[in-house]
């Protein structure tokens, strides 16, 4: 899976169900629903992430340390036939996203504590996640759920989403499981976070289309609002 990666600019911002009414309709005019949702246009995203005893990535989340990273498994529609081991790195303000595929078994292995088939495996990534479960005591710590409407712009390679019913799994420590139970974390439930995603510019547009006189730009972790419940 893993690929030639960039950094790419990414802006977000907290906005309500007005906003997102508004902003769809118009954005819907030039942009593409992403092919890879389901026919409502939508799928569910479930993240687990991982950190160390410290809270390391939590911590540097918190204190804007400018280059950080954060490793997690990824999933879709609760189909574990597809899930992906994703490091997210931030560096100055820029994004970059590595991801190796992973099989259901090697997630189930790995999420049980044995890494013995990690060591060899054919990805660097996850040769990686190996060396640092071990130097810094990495391990998976919470399950970020959410629902995902994206939209897609060929020129600057421009990615919108709109990202609800964020949820976590409060103090559970098991994962990959068939029925999940967690909490809903946004202090507003009708709020939602509206994702911009682009490489090296976002096209007048988009750019127009996206200004409302009630949204700003703001800095949102979804890890970090799980986070406050365990």
């Amino acid at each position: 899976m893993q690929k030639n990666h960039t950094y790419r600019h990414e802006l977000k911002f907290r906005i309500s169900m007005a906003d997102y009414l508004a902003i769809r309709q118009r954005l819907r005019s030039v942009m593409k629903p992403d092919e890879h949702a389901r026919k409502d246009g939508r799928y569910l995203i479930r993240s687990i992430y991982f950190d160390n005893p410290d809270d390391k990535a939590l911590r540097e989340k918190i204190n804007g340390v400018q280059k950080r990273e954060k490793f997690r498994i990824r999933y879709y529609n609760d189909d574990f036939s597809f899930i992906l081991l994703e490091k997210k790195i931030k560096h100055n303000g820029l994004c970059m996203k590595i991801d190796a595929r992973l099989t259901e078994n090697e997630c189930r292995t790995l999420l049980k504590g044995d890494r013995s088939h990690m060591m060899a495996h054919p990805f660097g990534l996850v040769r990686e996640l190996y060396c640092k479960m071990n130097s810094q005591q990495l391990r998976p710590r919470v399950l970020v759920s959410y629902i995902r409407e994206p939209y897609v712009y060929a020129a600057g390679n421009v990615r919108v989403t709109f990202d609800s019913h964020i949820r976590s799994t409060l103090f559970h420590r098991s994962f990959l499981e068939e029925r999940v139970s967690d909490i809903e974390v946004i202090d507003n439930p009708g709020d939602m976070i509206l994702e911009v995603k682009y490489d090296a510019f976002l096209p007048d547009v988009i750019r127009f289309l996206l200004q409302t006189e009630t949204i700003r730009q703001q800095a949102y972790s979804k890890y970090g609002a799980c986070r406050r419940f365990g």
